[in-house]
């Protein structure tokens, strides 16, 4: 599909998600030779300046089957299997990595996380500075710290979080379908495969169904349920089989895949997220100058601070007032109130701080 190689083309971050059925074979093994393909993958999307990142299901199978545990799990036995499986998948994508010269994070992340304001922006600092330094976060969910019974499916909302959260522009789910159809296409002969979802409405939510696979338990429901997330934050998604060897490039080929397009793009939905969803937690009255250095899409400097009220900390969202005390901006600021509060009016070169109080690109202005 041409639109399919416009998008790779196009898009700069990539999130890759894999579930367990991929991950380990017949026995609950790792499937080395799958992993190894994936890798090969990655990296020829590398060498075309791709920032990738991936979101991997199995550690609770991989544990499960070396602890020889049946099935259903205690939670406590799911939370010991996730603990013993995650080194070994780890260690599965640091040697397919290796062999191309490239290198593997953990990351262990939670739904909570990307919810919560701190966590996030914390989280977010962190895969943008292994990005920075060509280096593949592996996410997956915390699963030995989890205060719920586990689900291996919550990786693909997991998935669609982290897209929205590191600005990604495309998502790709991989499974052991190839796609939305029409109706269930292992009990209905008649079921039409439905390559392009231009828009995520309640009649295309009803179409999910629930998982057949042995290991995982996400199915097609929450499949959808990220692509809308995922859509939401201005980041495309496909859902595609993934069960032969080399994935990712078979995308560029005729192999049957379900593409969801976004609504707007990475940028433009962060930017709603920080004007209309964050709860400002304080307020920064700035002089003329700022003002009019904000109009000119610039960074909010301590210097054009004239005062601060509220209790902030560093990464809460705060409004912008101008001297007549209307909201001309919203943005994340670099400090806590109590640190800020000693640089307002003060340009850097009088201390030894950068000067900046809120980033451009964390700050949106407001009335336009």
């Amino acid at each position: 599909m041409e639109k399919t190689r416009e998008i790779l083309s196009h898009a700069r971050r990539i999130v890759i998600k894999t579930g367990s059925a991929l991950l380990t074979d017949e026995h609950g093994r790792l499937n080395k030779l799958w992993l190894e393909a994936l890798a090969d993958d990655i990296a020829a999307l590398m060498a075309m300046d791709k920032e990738i990142i991936l979101v991997a299901s199995g550690a609770v199978a991989l544990g499960r089957t070396t602890l020889n545990l049946k099935a259903p799990l205690k939670l406590e036995q799911k939370q010991a299997a996730a603990a013993l499986g995650q080194t070994a998948l780890m260690q599965g994508f640091c040697d397919s990595f290796a062999t191309h010269n490239l290198h593997a994070a953990q990351l262990l992340l939670t739904l909570d996380v990307t919810e919560n304001r701190r966590s996030y922006l914390n989280a977010r600092a962190t895969m943008e500075a292994l990005l920075t330094q060509r280096v593949i976060p592996v996410i997956n969910e915390n699963d030995t710290v989890a205060t719920a019974e586990l689900r291996y499916g919550d990786n693909d909302r997991l998935s669609a979080h982290v897209a929205q959260m590191a600005g990604a522009h495309l998502l790709i789910l991989l499974s052991d379908v190839d796609g939305l159809y029409s109706a269930d296409p292992r009990r209905d002969v008649s079921a039409k495969h439905i390559s392009l979802v231009e828009k995520i409405t309640p009649e295309i939510m009803r179409l999910g169904g629930k998982s057949s696979s042995s290991t995982g338990s996400g199915g097609m429901a929450t499949k959808l349920e990220a692509a809308r997330i995922a859509n939401a934050a201005g980041c495309s998604t496909i859902i595609a089989k993934g069960t032969e060897a080399n994935p990712i490039a078979n995308l560029q080929n005729d192999n049957p895949f379900t593409l969801f397009l976004p609504q707007g793009s990475p940028a433009s939905a962060r930017r709603q997220w920080i004007a209309h969803r964050l709860k400002p937690s304080g307020a920064l009255t700035v002089d003329e100058g700022a003002a009019n250095a904000l109009k000119a899409n610039k960074s909010l400097l301590a210097a054009g601070i004239t005062h601060c009220d509220g209790n902030f900390l560093k990464g809460d969202a705060v409004q912008v007032l101008n001297a007549n005390g209307q909201v001309i901006a919203q943005g994340l600021v670099n400090l806590d109130r109590q640190i800020l509060e000693k640089y307002i009016g003060k340009s850097a070169r009088d201390s030894n701080f950068s000067g900046i109080a809120i980033h451009k690109n964390n700050l949106v202005r407001l009335g336009d």
